[in-house]
């Protein structure tokens, strides 16, 4: 049977792990103690996730929920443990989609600030030069492969008279281009998506890509191992909300 004492032991060699040698987040042992058990022991430490997708999860979580101070302080680590140069800016642009595009502006300005104070280069992403038709065509074809029927089912149902006033336009931008952007694979982007959707308390847009995520290559235990991850970011009643929403239509 696992102690709190080899929690502790697991949690210290995972936050090593992630930052290295870098202090504490805050001046308190007693709650740090807390965190390095709870956070980097019971959390961090969990099988069933690697761990370049659960660092991926926190940053879009962090992103969601803009903890902006903690979201510098991942983003170090992220460079740390090896996660491409620019998977957190393709996370931040995805969380956009969710959180709104000025979520995404400020995550984009803690990652900026971090890479230049490491002097690493910032990635260059051209601009897609597709025109809007193309976009539209390559957003279906994602959506087909993510909801098959349901994509055009609930919210996304076109004949809505009311969401089919914006839906319309999450197709060529959200699945055509964004989703397109490089820096992760698809099923890192369904991660992003569950944590995402998780941090923000959103139901229906978690109901409808927990079951996806199956579909491009996440196994369920990965699904709600994504979800669990975003517990000390989001908070842990989110999380199990989300839990309970998945069991719903898993």
């Amino acid at each position: 049977m696992i102690t709190r004492d080899d929690l502790r032991k697991k949690g210290e060699a995972m936050r090593a792990l992630l930052f290295g040698d870098a202090p504490a987040a805050t001046a308190h042992p007693d709650f740090d103690a807390l965190i390095t058990e709870t956070t980097y022991g019971a959390i961090w430490s969990r099988p069933g996730l690697a761990l370049a997708d659960r660092m991926i999860c926190t940053l879009a979580a962090l992103c969601a929920v803009q903890q902006l101070q903690q979201l510098r302080r991942y983003v170090g680590a992220a460079l740390h443990i090896g996660l491409p140069p620019a998977a957190p800016f393709t996370i931040f642009t995805q969380i956009g989609i969710y959180a709104g595009f000025a979520a995404t502006e400020a995550a984009i300005a803690c990652a900026d600030a971090v890479y230049r104070e490491r002097g690493v280069a910032l990635p260059s992403i051209a601009a897609d030069a597709l025109p809007l038709d193309a976009l539209e065509q390559r957003g279906r074809e994602v959506m087909a492969k993510l909801h098959g029927e349901r994509g055009t089912q609930g919210y996304a149902a076109p004949e809505n008279p009311f969401t089919s006033r914006l839906y319309p336009l999450t197709i060529p931008y959200g699945y055509g281009e964004i989703w397109h952007r490089p820096g992760l694979e698809l099923r890192q982007r369904a991660l992003v998506s569950l944590a995402g959707f998780t941090a923000l308390q959103l139901p229906d847009q978690l109901k409808k890509f927990g079951q996806s995520a199956l579909n491009v290559g996440l196994t369920l235990d990965e699904a709600c191992e994504a979800i669990i991850q975003t517990s000390p970011y989001g908070g842990y009643a989110p999380a199990l909300n989300a839990l309970r929403w998945m069991s719903e239509v898993m």
